[in-house]
């Protein structure tokens, strides 16, 4: 996967000030490391934008996928194929999962979730085949509550029991150097914990107090000494105190401070260092972003530190990680810092007329610029719910904080948008906290820094893949096994040919088809294919590690709760009502409409001079196609039989060109096709053979293979070394089916108590940013809430909202 290069971006900046300087050679290595890195192991990120962040059991959940490759955040254009899975998040089970296709990183689909599906808090994950590859922690997880009729509220935090953890700046605590310590607790539901204590010394001496600030975070100044034990005790509210761990002193290292609050588009670096010899250091600090080389510079550490100064100004949205190298080039220090320019895109939304009431039609305009203003070219998805029903939540994922923040992350991040809204004064801060509390590792330095990367075990898919292994008798086949394999499904059909490899495996890639294909495989060997047997692969997806995904509680008033989980029955009849009028109407005009004449696209000619239909009796006599034409066809004569027979069309000296479905083939490909395979022969002597011109000259024999007939059903044969199978395709995605009251459509006399009144997944401004679309309401005189999500070619992204009372 080849990286795209960002006008803002420049690779290789290389910072000068007066107290350190560039190392040409040091950064040159680096760059390269990293580059060959991202050659070899290319990151790629998914996101799915989804209907509501709740569900009813026999709900439908509408999601719009997003494929972007892992630096720039452009559209993935390499994998098509997205996994997307609902589990139990208790047990790891699967309930639902799909394959959908994507085109030019984007995608859409539906879970239905079924209608007996217990009650409780379940996983929504995604991902493609190359992204097995590298950390679980890193697939699209989104943790979303599936309530039954009769609802309980979700299990809470057991009070009291926490996780306290420390994280020194920089990575480690250094005798005697002044620093800062950040912490976060965690609550048994895996969320922030509010907590509060003491750290002591050996002797019971109170040091220091420290209290969380922000969701479980907080930070505070330290000056460690190697010589004492340190202790802490904290607890939550007036639960009891707990003894915490406390990280160890090392008596010699680095220290590395970072300003990314003071000096606006500048971030400051303080480093600093103990040695048994007091001598100064060279150090070299590297930064990247999202694994793409940014900036190195070299610097002396000397009795007072070092100080650098590190403009961002060039530098792309997202998190920058800078990395301290010791002159031995082996990494002493790292810290995370955000950088934030604001260069996502604006999406503004609104209503293009006065709200109307109920059953009312709404219109609303969608506008999408740059940080400059100038209009934007975006993909959007849009999602449009009653209020009532369903509460929009508080700061929620969405696909700008997911590309740039919670995707490059491990662990859960609790309301990110949070930390992109300006209207948050202590917004920056609390930032700071997450930077420095939550690890980034998208890949660990001893990876990047070896000299050789081996390759992944996963591949790209650029389409759907058909693999097996072929067996003669118990074991798989040796030698190199050439296959047939003739798929048909509705008007697509089509005929390949593969090799097995040296452990019998065979494997054909980059399919595109939807529901299910039928397949028929069978050998091509001269000597015969009777006692070969085939087995396909099935479609596995990677087993999830059992670590549960916190599941944060539902902000919505519970008698709203209680509405929308009594109006979900009366949401589902709805739809399945517009959908069985609707299929009815189809069903109508395909009885009243003339059935048109077949039409075979294989046949560039009209009518043959002569045909032979092959039977199965038929084919049980011949060993290749040539026999099946011996004797049948008047003017045709066969010289010899089997796989070396010749033929020659009365008048000819030279033999005829053969056509396999359409296509002009080499006679070897037309020997080596099944006799079982044929439908019919059609023969074309002298002005007949003229539409195929010059290669007509000798005449001409087409062979039209049975899966010609889109109708031909090949799971009623029986032939020896013969699979036909099933093979499952695209999950196709489902249209949006909303009520037209305009049209005054069958079901417009029953009650509507929708929760989602619109979902839009594929919507695009035009070349000015702007787009419109229409929806109506319900019965319910409630709030409405719009949401609008998209991404730029470009690899920018912006979110959007309305929201309004209805009359």
């Amino acid at each position: 996967m080849g990286l795209p290069t960002k006008s803002y971006w420049v690779l290789g900046f290389v910072i000068f000030m007066g107290a350190f300087a560039a190392n040409t050679d040091f950064s040159s290595w680096m760059a390269g490391k990293l580059q060959y890195y991202q050659q070899v192991l290319p990151q790629e990120k998914v996101y799915l934008h989804m209907d509501k962040p709740y569900y009813t059991a026999g709900d439908t959940l509408w999601y719009k996928a997003y494929a972007v490759e892992g630096a720039f955040h452009m559209p993935d254009t390499l994998s098509t194929v997205l996994y997307v899975e609902l589990l139990n998040a208790q047990t790891g089970r699967q309930v639902v999962a799909k394959r959908i296709a994507l085109e030019a990183g984007l995608g859409h689909g539906d879970l239905t979730l079924p209608q007996d599906l217990p009650e409780g808090a379940y996983t929504v994950r995604a991902f493609t085949r190359w992204m097995e590859n590298f950390d679980q922690d890193y697939f699209f997880s989104q943790s979303i509550y599936i309530y039954q009729n009769g609802t309980t509220a979700p299990v809470k935090a057991e009070p009291g029991v926490f996780d306290l953890q420390f994280f020194p700046e920089g990575g480690q605590l250094i005798d005697g150097i002044p620093t800062r310590i950040s912490f976060k607790a965690v609550g048994s539901d895996g969320l922030g914990a509010d907590v509060s204590g003491f750290i002591f010394d050996e002797k019971g001496d109170t040091l220091q107090s420290f209290h969380t600030e922000h969701k479980g975070m907080g930070r505070l100044p330290f000056t460690p000494q190697a010589h004492k034990k340190y202790v802490v005790r904290a607890h939550m509210g007036t639960e009891a105190y707990q003894q915490i761990a406390f990280p160890t002193v090392a008596e010699e290292g680095y220290c590395m401070v970072t300003d990314n609050i003071t000096y606006g588009e500048k971030v400051r670096v303080f480093i600093y260092g103990k040695f048994p010899d007091s001598a100064d250091k060279e150090v070299h600090l590297v930064g990247q972003c999202r694994g793409v080389f940014a900036f190195s510079a070299k610097g002396i550490v000397g009795a007072k530190g070092l100080m650098m100064n590190l403009p961002t100004t060039d530098l792309p949205d997202g998190i920058l990680q800078l990395t301290l190298f010791d002159a031995s080039r082996k990494a002493v220090c790292e810290r995370l810092v955000f950088v934030n320019h604001n260069r996502q895109l604006s999406i503004k939304v609104n209503p293009k007329s006065p709200v109307a009431g109920l059953r009312g039609g709404m219109t609303v305009d969608i506008s999408v610029s740059d940080q400059d203003g100038k209009p934007v070219e975006a993909n959007l998805s849009v999602s449009v719910v009653d209020a009532g029903q369903v509460a929009t939540q508080p700061y929620a994922d969405n696909l700008l904080t997911n590309l740039l923040l919670t995707s490059d992350l491990k662990g859960h991040i609790e309301q990110p948008a949070y930390y992109f809204d300006s209207s948050a004064s202590n917004r920056r801060i609390h930032l700071d906290y997450l930077m420095a509390t939550q690890g980034w590792r998208r890949f660990a330095w001893e990876q990047v820094l070896k000299d050789s990367i081996a390759s992944p075990p996963h591949y790209l898919e650029t389409g759907l893949s058909l693999t097996g292994t072929v067996q003669k008798g118990s074991k798989p086949v040796k030698e190199p096994q050439l296959l047939s394999v003739v798929y048909n499904q509705d008007s697509l059909g089509g005929f390949l040919t593969t090799e097995t490899d040296a452990a019998g495996r065979f494997g054909i890639y980059g399919l595109h088809f939807t529901d299910t294909l039928t397949v028929r495989l069978q050998g091509m060997n001269k000597k015969g294919n009777q006692n070969l047997s085939f087995s396909i692969d099935e479609v596995i997806f990677p087993k999830i590690s059992l670590v549960q995904i916190p599941y944060y509680p539902v902000t919505i008033e519970r008698k709203a709760l209680l509405n929308f989980i009594a109006q979900a029955q009366s949401d589902q009849d709805i739809e399945r009502s517009i959908r069985e009028s609707r299929e009815r109407l189809l069903d109508a005009v395909t009885i009243k409409g003339r059935r048109e004449e077949t039409f075979d696209s294989r046949k560039l000619y009209g009518q043959a001079d002569a045909t032979v239909v092959v039977t199965d009796q038929m084919a049980g006599g011949a060993t290749s196609i040539l026999d099946l034409l011996a004797g049948r066809v008047a003017g045709v004569r066969v010289i010899g039989s089997g796989f070396n027979a010749q033929v020659f069309i009365r008048g000819n000296a030279d033999e005829p060109q053969f056509i396999l479905d359409g296509m002009p083939v080499d006679k070897d490909l037309v020997t080596n096709i099944s006799v079982y395979d044929v439908e019919s022969i059609d023969v074309l002597k002298g002005a007949s053979a003229a539409i195929y011109g010059g290669r007509g000259a000798g005449g001409v024999i087409s062979i039209l293979t049975k899966r010609g007939n889109v109708n031909y059903d090949y799971s009623k044969e029986v032939v020896p070394g013969v699979l036909v199978a099933k093979v499952a395709g695209f999950d196709a995605p489902r249209e949006f089916y909303a009520p037209q009251y305009a049209v005054n459509e069958p079901i417009s006399g029953k009650p509507d108590h929708r929760s989602t009144l619109y979902w839009a997944p594929m919507l695009r401004t035009n070349a000015a940013g702007e787009v419109s679309f229409q929806y109506y309401h319900s019965d319910a005189r409630t709030a409405i809430n719009v949401n609008v999500q998209g991404l730029s070619a470009d690899g920018r992204a912006g979110v959007g909202s309305l929201g309004y009372q209805m009359e």
